[in-house]
């Protein structure tokens, strides 16, 4: 009986503590012991002094990279946010769940491994959450679609495999979705008309299947380095407010619809993929950027393309003559600065043989149903073939 009664006098002492730190307002005693609990699952990476000051002696709030909102945690990023910080080691401790107040979880790029805690989804009020260029591996717990208050998922450079959470899809305030640099398998969930999207970033996985309907709300779309199939021309229309568009390195195929060149992007990168048809733009394209190489577009160049500032073509089916417009541009230094018409069927270009190219601008034309009239250095994966074989160019005109 004594030593049950020195066991519970402890125990009254160490609640009594716990109680007189949250009466004094320094820290909540659930959040003390759970950032304890972060401290010992964590550690500097050589050169890191980050944790150097953490001495529990001190209040908390007191710490680097600690923020309360009176006596809770209500933001926590962890690790030296200073440009080469060689950042933490360790894993994220399930205790991170424990801090209900919690808004803000970052970590700065380093070695932290492991899977990102199922706990998390207990902190209901979390908007942010930042675990980018670490190790962390494992799948997205499904709880992660429950935190109806977050605005940023960046989970991107690490080692996450599994599918993407359709729960994460219908999340009413995600806004950032960057998932990219991973290993994620299956297919891209569909997102509501509601979500108030403006950035997905799900580049370098291994997500198979077609794009799926998007969130007119779309800014900015990267889905290039993956295995994503089928076509595009019903699902990128309605994305009227995209400024940048990179569905690159896929096996995408049909149409792209002329109303994709009126979209206010600053890039366009549909290269590598099985896109054909005709490129048949409204109007003016202005896009700084537009990359359509290494596809199966054929049919003769358009001359509403001039406006464009760099321009790959090549690796295509196209044919006849480069319009005299891209060319005007081109060698007057208009807009035109990079043209790669190279590996088509083109069978002739109005430029004259005297021409000088401005050193500012760069002119692809090596292997075409054309000896290329102006000399204009290529890339190397351009080859050393001035022209095709006469019999792959039946319209030639020598």
């Amino acid at each position: 009986m004594a030593r049950l009664g020195a066991v519970n006098v402890v125990a009254f002492l160490t609640a009594a503590a716990l109680a007189a730190v949250a009466v004094e307002g320094i820290l909540d005693p659930v959040d003390f012991l759970a950032l304890q609990a972060v401290r010992r699952s964590l550690d500097d990476m050589p050169g890191s002094s980050f944790f150097d000051s953490w001495d529990f002696t001190a209040d908390p709030c007191g710490f680097p990279g600690v923020y309360c909102d009176g006596n809770r945690v209500s933001a926590l990023a962890l690790g030296d946010p200073r440009a080469g910080s060689p950042g933490l080691t360790g894993m994220l401790d399930p205790a991170l769940g424990r801090m209900s107040a919690l808004t803000e979880l970052s970590l700065v790029p380093g070695r932290v491994e492991g899977e990102l805690p199922a706990s998390l989804a207990s902190c209901s009020n979390l908007r942010f959450l930042a675990v980018s260029k670490n190790l962390i591996s494992g799948q997205i717990p499904d709880g992660i679609g429950a935190l109806s208050n977050l605005r940023t998922l960046d989970a991107s450079f690490n080692q996450i495999s599994g599918a993407i959470p359709p729960s994460v899809a219908s999340l009413p305030s995600i806004t950032n979705l960057i998932l990219c640099h991973n290993q994620l398998t299956g297919g891209i969930p569909s997102f509501p008309d509601s979500s108030p999207l403006l950035r997905i970033d799900l580049k370098h996985n291994a997500l198979t299947g077609g794009v799926p309907t998007l969130p007119g709300s779309l800014q900015y779309l990267s889905l290039s380095a993956n295995h994503l199939t089928g076509r595009v021309d019903s699902v990128l229309p309605r994305l009227t407010r995209l400024n940048f568009l990179d569905l690159s390195m896929n096996q995408l195929e049909g149409p792209i619809p002329a109303s994709v060149f009126t979209l206010p992007l600053s890039v366009l990168q549909l290269q590598r993929n099985f896109f054909s048809g005709l490129l048949q733009p409204a109007s003016d394209v202005t896009i700084p950027v537009v990359d359509l190489s290494y596809n199966r577009f054929w049919g003769p160049l358009s001359p509403l393309l001039a406006g464009v500032g760099q321009l790959y073509l090549n690796n295509n089916r196209f044919t006849g003559e480069v319009p005299s417009r891209l060319v005007q541009e081109l060698v007057g230094t208009g807009g035109l600065q990079l043209l790669y018409l190279q590996h088509n069927f083109l069978s002739g270009i109005e430029i004259s043989p005297a021409s000088s190219l401005p050193s500012s601008v760069s002119l692809c034309l090596m292997y075409n149903c054309m000896v290329p009239p102006v000399y204009a250095p290529c890339p190397i994966k351009a080859g050393t073939q001035n022209t095709r074989p006469a019999d792959q160019c039946p319209e030639w005109r020598g």
